[in-house]
């Protein structure tokens, strides 16, 4: 991803000095890049006549929600607190919701807050659509088309071998019965991450081929996330075909339901200098801010994120490796090159810092949560979060 791209937002703002007012570390939410996106989505639900939904497993800062429920069909949940969430701040809006397994003393509360209902398994089908068929929500079922489109990221695959994500074929016809199909409405398959329509279509078909007679007799299909269509590159004129393709083919509404795409490039994380050490010739700049409290996806995934003024490509000029402040010797965002070397007490911000950070962060070590911040497009900050030691220790004990 270009970092024009990424950092477009903070143009003509002399960041990062923009944030100095800021207590370090802090989130920054930037209101006009997630109004961009979410025009992006609604001229391809206007052009197409699919409905899109937010996927809150990746973003879920519902303070903002108001501001982009124009744009978006709903919410999509992956349990009962998401659920909830949902139906309380995108109120009007649908409530989609799957999870791998619902428990059963959750299931009732769950019914008062959701208006789709995707279960991961035919056994789960069989536990729990009836009940859920009785309270007049809409079934769906997760399917496997067994289709790896993804390269270096099996952690996020739900095609890889063994996946427990989703019936394949094979179970299919191993377990459904005739009075568990009349139960469903809709399918459901997620198999993408940050990818493009071209991996969309080969999907589709491998969908195709695996359920395509199943299909016909479908109200719905949900196509799942990571499909990067905010993306300056992303092909959206295949998308939009695929979408026509499918609805006019088996006569269904389509569903999308992207995460990152909605808050794609709408954050920062901003973070402070501490100190700056040398072993073995390498230079580590050790920052408030770590990757595993801050940034999982830095190492889960992993990848180095964006950062403002710092360069990760060809010879870089004055190298240093940036680190987090806790005791995991693998706290490490990465290396990177600057102009001019790094001090303690310099600023520095790392862009796509919206998606898959506050909905993740930890307390790892003490580490006290980043406060957050809304940007509006005047540049003027709005502090929605207060995070404190009373947050460190509320999640671990008896409050006080």
């Amino acid at each position: 991803m270009k970092k024009r791209e990424v950092f477009k937002g903070l143009a003509g703002r002399n960041a990062p000095d923009c944030f100095a007012p800021l207590r370090t570390p802090c989130y920054v939410i930037d209101e006009e890049r997630l109004k961009e996106n979410g025009r992006i989505l609604a001229s391809v639900a206007e052009r197409t006549g699919c409905r899109i939904l937010l996927a809150q497993k990746a973003f879920s800062n519902y303070d903002f929600y108001p501001l982009l429920a124009p744009y978006l069909a709903g919410t999509e949940a992956s349990g009962l607190y998401e659920a909830r969430l949902g139906a309380e701040e995108m109120p009007g809006k649908e409530v989609h919701v799957f999870c791998a397994a619902y428990r059963e003393d959750e299931f009732e509360e769950l019914l008062r807050y959701a208006d789709h209902i995707v279960f991961n398994s035919v056994n789960q089908l069989k536990r729990f659509g009836k009940r859920a068929k009785d309270s007049r929500k809409s079934i769906g079922l997760r399917i496997n088309p067994e289709c790896s489109t993804q390269e270096g990221h099996e952690i996020y695959d739900p095609c890889a071998k063994g996946s427990r994500l989703g019936v394949t074929r094979e179970a299919w016809i191993r377990e459904m019965t005739e009075e568990l199909l009349e139960l469903l409405d809709g399918l459901h398959f997620h198999t993408l991450c940050e990818q493009d329509s071209d991996a969309l279509e080969t999907t589709l078909e491998a969908v195709e081929r695996g359920f395509g007679d199943v299909l016909s007799r479908m109200k719905w299909l949900n196509m799942g996330g990571g499909h990067h269509i905010t993306r300056e590159d992303y092909d959206l004129p295949r998308l939009e075909n695929l979408i026509r393709r499918a609805q006019e083919k088996w006569q269904l509404q389509v569903y999308l339901e992207p995460g990152e795409a909605v808050a794609l490039n709408a954050g920062y994380l901003v973070t402070t200098v501490l100190d700056v050490t040398e072993n073995s010739g390498i230079r580590t700049a050790v920052l408030d801010v770590s990757a595993a409290c801050h940034m999982p996806d830095v190492i889960e995934m992993p990848y180095m994120p964006p950062l403002m003024n710092g360069e990760t490509e060809g010879e870089l000029k004055h190298p240093y490796r940036l680190a987090g402040p806790t005791c995991l010797a693998g706290d490490v965002i990465g290396e990177y090159g600057f102009e001019a070397g790094v001090k303690p007490g310099d600023r520095l911000v790392f862009g796509d810092m919206a998606i898959y950070t506050t909905c993740k962060n930890n307390t790892f070590n003490g580490m006290p949560l980043p406060d957050i911040y809304g940007m509006d497009r005047d540049g003027q900050f709005v502090k929605l979060t207060a995070f404190g030691y009373v947050d460190f220790k509320g999640r671990l004990g008896k409050k006080g």
